[in-house]
């Protein structure tokens, strides 16, 4: 794993995470480090099922694998910030 592997990984996972943020109504009270976390770790799984479903890979933007990565930042903020919000109350 390279420095370049994993400054990719931050910013795709920033991108998802602010996508999935944007998507989602509302407040989310988690902050912008839980944000590329949730992030990394959507892009990594929505690759993983775009791969099992048998989603090409095409030279350009993979339009139905980016749906499934920000799909699923959008639960992954949704639970983080459900959770973060009920301890705090």
């Amino acid at each position: 794993m390279t420095i370049q592997t994993i400054l990719g990984a931050i910013v795709i996972g920033a991108i998802i995470g602010a996508l999935g943020r944007l998507v989602l109504p509302g407040r989310q009270p988690i902050g912008w480090l839980l944000t590329i976390i949730v992030g990394i770790v959507a892009a990594l799984v929505g690759t993983a099922i775009a791969q099992v479903l048998g989603v090409a890979t095409t030279p350009g933007i993979d339009w139905i694998e980016l749906v499934l990565q920000v799909v699923l930042a959008v639960i992954g903020v949704g639970l983080v910030a459900g959770i973060r919000g009920r301890t705090r109350a």
